[in-house]
């Protein structure tokens, strides 16, 4: 028998690769029909990418109560994250309006993700931003749901409007000694009290740091259990609902675009609900802080000498993370010194942080060093160093705009040396005048 042969071609198998899959989803707002839509949303996605045999289940998105025009959305920005890393090649939502309401971005991530070969399919308009089409597409309808989303924004102001002119906030007001519920404040006696000793506390001359301490002290929570803060004391002054009182549209907000809200200093109508709920300090005690607090503000700004420097926003402190600001000593005194402090230390005292002063002089000899100066130059200074950072007392550590590091030490002179004859008996008497008016 005659032998055949034939030569057989070499067949080249080629692995067929799977498509990473993720899903996202969003609703913009927190009520329980939207969380359970939420909820149905990922799970329907999660088994229509695990169902497929040529996808590979990427992970799934979700971010709630949260409007498509804003940028900080968690999820969507951990997605967009591993597109970069290379983990998902094609994005599954709902629709436009779920992935996002302003065109700009919009299209902007779409630009982008495709730059990178990852596909977005919008279930419902049936669109691939990887298709010829789809940008053309994708600007129409974006636009439209942006018009969209302005149209219920507007409708949202109507609404809040029209509370304000019928004396209604635009929503549930939470403020320490009340309670709120269905538009009705009811008083906490034990946070009452509190209040009340706050009002009378800073009429007998107690400033908003001295107040803050003592309720400290006295182990006293805020109404979120936190600590008290002079910005919460003076917030507290100047509140008028414990006069009874109630003022709407405070704060607005400047566009549906970026929801940034900024404090109402005319740009806005305010109304003023005069005796809205049940007072806690009455009229006249109220009215009598508003005058004080207007004194001492005209007070300080007279005396104002914490100057702006080449060392303001400059010096760190590493056991807070607070900058350190500048204060001056005996300001009434030709001796007076100027020096830097921890504002943890100054506005809450050691317990929270026991970072001492640095003289202003001694602080500008430990420049001079670092910079191989003679006399100290702010030029040099903003140039060369990006941060001075206080680990502890007693030392500095230069951070260099080149990225060096420089560390130096410095001793505080002794009171009895540093201090003259002169400027003793000038303290003694400064001392005598405030006994005298004690």
């Amino acid at each position: 028998m005659e032998r055949i042969i034939t030569r057989v071609p070499i067949q080249h198998t080629q692995a067929l690769r799977l498509t990473k899959v993720a899903g996202y989803a969003r609703v913009s707002s927190d009520k329980d029909a939207m969380l359970h839509s939420l909820a149905a949303q990922v799970d329907y996605y999660q088994n229509l990418i695990l169902e497929n045999p040529e996808w590979i289940y990427a992970g799934m998105y979700a971010d709630e109560a949260l409007t498509g025009t804003k940028g900080n959305r968690p999820a969507y920005q951990k997605m967009l994250s591993d597109c970069r890393e290379g983990k998902i090649d094609r994005i599954i939502t709902k629709s436009i309006s779920r992935f996002a309401r302003n065109t700009l971005d919009l299209l902007d991530a779409v630009r982008e993700l495709r730059a990178m070969d990852v596909d977005v399919y919008f279930e419902e308009q049936n669109i691939h931003t990887t298709d010829g089409d789809g940008e053309l597409l994708l600007t129409i309808l974006s636009s439209f749901a942006q018009e969209e989303s302005l149209s219920a924004s507007e409708n949202q102001k109507w609404r809040i409007q029209k509370n304000y002119h019928e004396g209604k906030p635009a929503t549930t007001i939470w403020i320490y000694g009340y309670r709120c519920r269905k538009e009705v404040y009811t008083i906490v006696p034990e946070e009452a009290d509190v209040v009340r000793m706050i009002f009378t506390d800073y009429l007998s001359g107690l400033g908003k740091n001295a107040i803050m301490r003592k309720l400290t002290a006295l182990n006293i929570p805020t109404r979120t259990g936190g600590r008290w803060t002079e910005t919460s004391v003076m917030q507290m002054l100047r509140n008028e609902k414990y006069a009874g009182h109630l003022l709407l549209q405070k704060v607005f907000i400047t566009d549906h675009i970026t929801k940034q809200t900024k404090p109402n200093r005319g740009e806005m109508p305010k109304f003023l609900v005069k005796n809205h709920h049940e007072m806690i300090i009455d009229e006249a005690t109220f009215e009598a802080v508003q005058r004080e607090i207007a004194v001492r503000a005209s007070q300080k700004s007279g005396k104002q000498a914490q100057s702006t420097s080449v060392f303001s926003g400059i010096i760190r402190c590493q056991r807070c993370g607070r900058y350190f600001h500048r204060k001056v000593a005996n300001g009434g005194s030709k001796y007076a010194k100027q020096s830097w402090a921890c504002p943890t230390y100054v506005n809450q005292g050691k317990q929270f942080c026991d970072a001492k002063r640095i003289p202003e002089d001694i602080l500008i000899v430990q420049c001079c060093e670092i910079l191989g100066l003679a006399v100290f130059d702010e030029n040099a200074f903003r140039k060369t160093v990006a941060e001075i950072l206080v680990p502890s007392d007693g030392q500095l550590l230069f951070k260099l705009h080149d990225g060096t590091e420089r560390r130096t030490v410095w001793h505080h002179p002794s009171r009895s040396v540093s201090w003259t004859d002169e400027m003793k008996a000038e303290a003694r008497a400064a001392a005598g005048k405030r006994n005298a008016h004690a």
